[in-house]
């Protein structure tokens, strides 16, 4: 990825041109371009506002973005404050999250049972899982992990254990979030994403050393896009990220959504470990959302919505970087992509439920669908449609529906040989699970 062109120094175009500076202001421009929080790189190739050159122009937006922005403590390798300017853009972003993260999406809400949340809850964190790995360089399908994860297989190899640490890391945010962040803490958190991960296994766990050297290039030419601090700071600055994260607001109030977005950056931009800064920034992003009361993130995979754009999650950071540690550019597109995210848990439950729906309706005793099965059988698909993760065993349904062994042996090997269920041997039984997509599939036989 090309390094980003930073922008001119305000100091320099000011002094230069002294006496546009007053008449420039008065123009009420403001932080952003028709809505979009635009980077040197990209504003110099538009064409500005009638009287203006791009130096005015950029003088006139970068003045409107540091009368709003609210510095942080926490720091670039140069000392500078990051700092994030919310615009209306982000404004309008955050009351979204705020209305959906922390609220409920039709079909999903808090006060829905624990097995029917639990349905979109696996395959949450079983999408996070993967893709977060994947950012990282694990190649194993999807098809692969989801049957690792659901049989429980151990992983195969080191692409396998990093989704399956992943997952792990993500089943137990929800008892992470009920404690206060502490380097041990994330220490804890980076040797469980990174176990059986790393060429050195001795590094997970611990700050990367001084002859550990960490520089992320640009693989075509060699420039250095990103150099993160020295190792003898590493305590230091990952102290202060504790403290960050942990802070009561006061007066100086931060919304929630940013606090965890600058944890995220912060994890990154530090790179104190040798591997798995990545899943660990965004191991702390999750926490730092359900320990504010967003319970909805835990059914979100960010991850999945990166994989798509991975060089926009990079460039965010160059950004970043390359314009004054203005953290805005991050916070800008995190909030995109949980933005992103949210709609496509939306549209997957509502998929979900419509598909659900219409196969109850396919399973009336009245429908000429309905009428291939008995009673028995249909009682039996509608509880796997709104359990499509439950286990059927001969012996169960025969107390369940007070039959014959051989009545209720009948009714689960003629559901799989309608290819509703799929059989497996445990010990010296068979037990019975729906099969992937069992509404689309009822739908279409």
């Amino acid at each position: 990825m090309k390094l980003p062109l930073s922008p001119p120094r305000l100091e320099s175009i000011i002094q230069d041109r002294l006496g546009d500076y007053v008449s420039v202001l008065a123009r009420g421009i403001g932080p952003e371009v028709a809505g979009v929080y635009l980077h040197w790189d990209r504003l110099r190739h538009l064409n500005p506002p009638e009287g203006l050159d791009h130096d005015l122009w950029w003088l006139a937006i970068r003045q409107a973005r540091q009368a709003i922005a609210k510095r942080l403590p926490l720091h670039d390798t140069q000392g500078r404050a990051f700092a994030v300017s919310v615009t209306d853009s982000l404004h309008r972003r955050l009351h979204f999250l705020d209305r959906e993260a922390a609220g409920s999406i039709l079909g999903l809400s808090p006060d829905d049972g624990r097995n029917e949340r639990d349905r979109y809850l696996i395959r949450s964190l079983i999408e996070e899982a993967m893709t977060s790995a994947q950012l990282e360089g694990a190649s194993t399908t999807r098809e692969v992990a989801k049957d690792m994860l659901h049989s429980g297989r151990q992983p195969r190899d080191t692409s396998e254990q990093m989704i399956y640490n992943n997952y792990l890391a993500m089943r137990q945010l929800q008892d992470w979030r009920q404690h206060t962040l502490t380097p041990e803490a994330v220490f804890e958190i980076h040797r469980l994403l990174t176990q059986d991960t790393l060429d050195d296994p001795g590094a997970a766990g611990r700050f990367r050393r001084a002859d550990e050297a960490i520089r992320v290039y640009d693989h075509r030419d060699g420039t250095i896009l990103h150099e993160p601090p020295p190792a003898d700071q590493l305590p230091r600055r990952l102290r202060a990220l504790c403290d960050f994260a942990n802070a009561a607001d006061g007066e100086d109030f931060l919304h929630p959504v940013l606090r965890g977005i600058a944890l995220h950056f912060q994890l990154g931009y530090d790179h104190p470990f040798v591997d798995g800064n990545g899943r660990t920034a965004r191991a702390l992003f999750y926490w730092s959302m359900l320990r504010s009361g967003y319970w909805l993130t835990e059914y979100l995979s960010i991850s999945s919505v990166l994989k798509k754009a991975p060089s926009q999650y990079a460039r965010a950071f160059l950004y970043t970087e390359t314009d004054g540690a203005d953290l805005s550019y991050f916070a800008d597109h995190q909030l995109q992509t949980l933005e992103a995210a949210v709609n496509g848990l939306r549209d997957y439950v509502a998929r979900k439920t419509r598909e659900r729906q219409q196969a109850e309706t396919l399973l009336k005793p009245s429908s000429a669908f309905g009428a291939r099965f008995n009673h028995r059988q249909r009682e039996l698909l509608l509880d796997a449609l709104r359990h499509p993760d439950k286990h059927y065993r001969i012996a169960i349904h025969q107390s369940e529906q007070r039959v014959t062994y051989q009545t209720a042996r009948t009714d689960l090997l003629g559901l799989e040989s309608a290819g509703l269920l799929q059989r497996q041997q445990r010990g010296n039984a068979y037990v019975f699970r729906p099969v992937a997509n069992l509404a689309q599939r009822l739908e279409h036989d």
